[in-house]
């Protein structure tokens, strides 16, 4: 079986709720072979772009929607490395599903990866203002704020941030990541809103974060 096959055969488990048949799907992978970021990269994250257009396209209900995320974090769970304690944070950073989004998935996978790899991750949740995400970000002196949205419509609202950050005067001081399927859908989105950067996947997000982050380290010091 190929990667795409495992990958398939979660979207059907997703869909249907059925939680020991995905665990199952990822132990198969995991025993055939396939690494754990590529787990994540090439059989879970499909799996959830998948998900996020049959949700855009009204095909599954709020409750298969919701069960299908319990079941994603489970995956992802499974493939992060266990009992790591950081001894040294890599900084604060700020993520939240901006203002009128409410899909979670994507970003709690990003917020699970990011704890992971050793940031201090604050999850603002959903439907998020753009004035709470840039109080948190001072608040905890986070170099990077996240703001993740799923469709087109609800990204737009991620521009309020963009302006919000220039007119403070802290485009130097915090970067402005975005994610979504939308993103990978449409690239040219992310200038459009004002982005500072995207990541593909989960597996991107922490290079994405360390390269944003060294950019105000860099703009800070001249």
């Amino acid at each position: 079986m190929n990667i795409a096959d495992f990958s398939d055969q979660l979207l059907t488990a997703m869909i249907n709720a059925d939680r020991a048949g995905a665990a199952d799907i990822i132990e198969c992978a995991v025993a055939a072979g396939v690494d754990p970021p590529r787990v994540i990269a090439h059989i879970l994250d499909p799996a959830i772009v998948s998900l996020g257009r049959l949700w855009e396209g009204e095909a599954i209900s709020l409750a298969q929607g919701f069960v299908a995320s319990k079941i994603a974090e489970d995956a992802l769970l499974r493939c992060l490395p266990v009992g790591g304690v950081h001894q040294h944070t890599k900084g604060a950073v700020v993520i939240g599903n901006i203002e009128d989004d409410f899909h979670s998935l994507g970003r709690r996978t990003v917020g699970l990866f990011l704890t992971a790899a050793g940031w201090d991750v604050y999850d603002l949740g959903n439907d998020v203002p753009a004035e709470q995400f840039l109080k948190k970000a001072l608040e905890v002196n986070a170099c990077v704020i996240g703001a993740s949205a799923m469709m087109q419509t609800t990204a737009l609202n991620i521009r309020r941030l963009r302006r919000l950050i220039d007119a403070r005067g802290l485009r130097d001081r915090i970067k402005l990541a975005v994610g979504g399927a939308v993103f990978n859908w449409r690239p040219e989105l992310v200038a459009e809103v004002g982005g500072d950067g995207t990541a593909h996947n989960a597996v991107g997000a922490d290079q994405l974060f360390i390269r944003l982050q060294s950019q105000v380290k860099r703009e800070v010091a001249q």
